[in-house]
């Protein structure tokens, strides 16, 4: 393939992914983004969530590091995969159950203020 032609398929890619944004994103806020303004089921915020993660970039550079890599990256994928489900089937369901935006607001109602403080900071920490 020649790199003018991936070229291409990269940039159609991303003006298809702007244009969609453009057209489902009006009247939207945070909590549209975030929970569905609390009128979706759970099944179709955790399909919006696995979607967000895969990002584009996601969706552009796998291929390559698979290419590069060989099939050592697919142990990522099959954690990610395995991840999703847990995701999907189990917190979400706590959280729709909880009226839980965030791990946040579940440490907030059960623990004491050094906790919390100790909870997040641990939090934090395994983002980064």
């Amino acid at each position: 393939m020649s790199p003018a032609l991936l070229f291409s398929f990269v940039i159609g890619y991303f003006i298809l992914l702007l244009v969609v944004a453009y057209f489902t994103s009006r009247n939207s806020n945070n909590d549209s983004f975030f929970i569905g303004n609390r009128n979706s089921n759970w099944m179709l915020v955790a399909f919006g969530m696995i979607g967000t993660s895969l990002s584009g970039v996601t969706f552009v550079s796998v291929p390559g590091t698979v290419g590069a890599s060989g099939f050592q990256y697919f142990q990522v994928v099959i954690g990610y995969f395995f991840g999703y489900l847990v995701i999907a089937f189990i917190l979400l369901p706590l959280y729709y159950k909880l009226n839980l935006t965030s791990i946040y607001h579940y440490l907030e109602k059960g623990l004491d203020r050094f906790l919390i403080k100790q909870a997040q900071c641990f939090l934090l920490y395994q983002e980064h």
